[in-house]
C-alpha cells in the first residue's frame, strides 16, 4: 500500500507578520485524509502545539533547519487522542476578578516572537505563590497559554484591547 505525502504548511510568513497560525493549522489538521501527515514549517520549535495535537491523535518529530526554521512533522495514531481536548481552551473576558488580590508581578510581552511571551509567563507564575496574580499583555490572544494554565490550576481573566491582550492569571491556591 503506497504511502500518502504528507501535507505541507508554511506557516514562516504568517508568523514574522505578526500573525497567529493556530487556527491554519488546525484547519489543515482537518482536511488531512486517513493516515496523511502534517509537515509544518515555522520560525520556533512549537512545543506547545505537540501536546494539542496529541490530544487529536498526533506524534510529532522536529528538526531545527537553521537561522530559527524548524520543520515539525506530525504522525497520525501514533499518539493516544483526549476527545474532549480537541481545541485549545480560550479564556473569556467575562471572567471575574472580583476578590483577587493586586497583581504581584508584571510582564510586557509585546514585540516577542513565539513562544518567548507563552515561556515568561509560566516562568513568572512559578515564582509566584498561591493566590497571588500576575499581570501580562500580549500581542496576540495566547491560546497555547491557556490549556498549560488550566493544567496548573491557574485563573486567567483576558481583555482584548487596542494596544494588546491584557491577562490577569491568579496562581492556584
Amino acid at each position: 500500500m503506497a504511502s500518502i505525502e504528507a501535507l505541507t504548511l508554511d506557516v514562516r510568513e504568517e508568523l514574522r507578520k505578526g500573525g497567529e497560525p493556530l487556527p491554519l493549522i488546525l484547519g489543515a489538521v482537518e482536511v488531512l485524509k486517513p493516515g496523511q501527515s502534517l509537515r509544518l514549517l515555522t520560525t520556533f520549535e512549537p512545543l506547545p502545539l505537540y501536546a494539542v495535537l496529541a490530544r487529536k491523535g498526533f506524534a510529532h518529530s522536529a528538526r531545527h533547519l537553521g537561522e530559527g526554521d524548524w520543520e515539525v512533522l506530525f504522525t497520525p495514531g501514533a499518539a493516544n487522542p483526549q476527545a474532549k481536548a480537541d481545541q485549545p481552551k480560550s479564556a473569556t473576558a467575562g471572567t471575574s476578578t472580583a476578590g483577587w488580590p493586586a497583581p504581584s508581578a508584571r510582564l510586557d510581552n509585546r514585540g516577542l516572537q513565539p513562544p518567548e511571551p507563552l515561556v515568561r509567563i509560566l516562568d513568572a507564575l512559578e515564582h509566584l505563590g498561591p493566590g497571588e496574580v500576575l499581570e501580562a499583555i500580549n500581542e496576540r490572544d495566547p491560546v497555547f497559554l491557556y490549556p498549560e494554565l488550566e493544567a496548573r490550576g491557574a485563573a486567567i481573566h483576558t481583555d482584548k484591547q487596542a494596544d494588546g491582550v491584557h491577562l490577569l492569571i491568579r496562581h492556584a491556591k
